[in-house]
């Protein structure tokens, strides 16, 4: 069995060489610090959710758009019924692991961070566009799209609304990703514009 044929196995595959380098590098018993744990935890789902986000606002929704223009193509029903569902399990799950995984490493920091404390105005910014756009996610994105997929019954007139609405969020989540990545970059690895304050 070649776990590159699947895309669950090869995840696992990942993540066993992803430790394999870290006995190698720090001998075993590998003593990974929790801190340590959940910053890859938060970077992997972070890169997961984040990639996802991109890939439907640069990729996806401008396909299906020119799909529906194009009135003797194939149309838009393959990317709808087989791609989209499963891009937006990942999607919502992985925001949701990203998510946990940073108050997980903000840890006693985490009403600090999100009260922009002296030392933590920075990553407290990133946190918070990180909650706006989770909230998103579970609260407008996804409800929307399970009209706009036939997971939930809906009227054409609630369909179109749902494409609107979920398509709006998903677009300013699109946009709070940039200023929200650089926040997050900016606390950990010193962006030269941020002081520590």
């Amino acid at each position: 069995m070649n776990p590159l044929n699947n895309h669950r196995h090869s995840l696992i595959l990942g993540i066993i060489i992803a430790l394999i380098i870290a006995v190698l590098l720090a001998g075993w018993p590998l003593s990974v610090s929790g801190p340590s744990l959940a910053r890859w935890v938060h970077i992997v789902s972070g890169v997961f959710w984040i990639g996802l986000l991109y890939y439907f606002n640069v990729a996806q929704t401008p396909a299906l758009a020119a799909a529906a223009a194009d009135k003797g193509g194939p149309g838009g029903a393959g990317i709808t019924k087989y791609v989209a569902p499963k891009a937006l399990f990942w999607f919502r799950w992985t925001a949701l692991a990203t998510w946990i995984a940073g108050a997980w490493l903000l840890g006693e920091n985490f009403l600090n961070a999100f009260t922009f404390r002296p030392g933590l105005v920075v990553i407290g910014i990133g946190a918070w566009l990180g909650t706006i756009m989770l909230l998103n996610v579970w609260g407008v994105i996804w409800p929307n799209q399970k009209k706009i997929l036939g997971i939930v019954t809906a009227t054409d007139e609630e369909k179109a609304r749902a494409r609107k609405t979920a398509g709006m969020a998903s677009r300013i989540n699109f946009v709070l990703s940039i200023p929200m990545l650089m926040c997050m970059a900016g606390q950990s690895h010193g962006l030269l514009f941020f002081h520590s304050g």
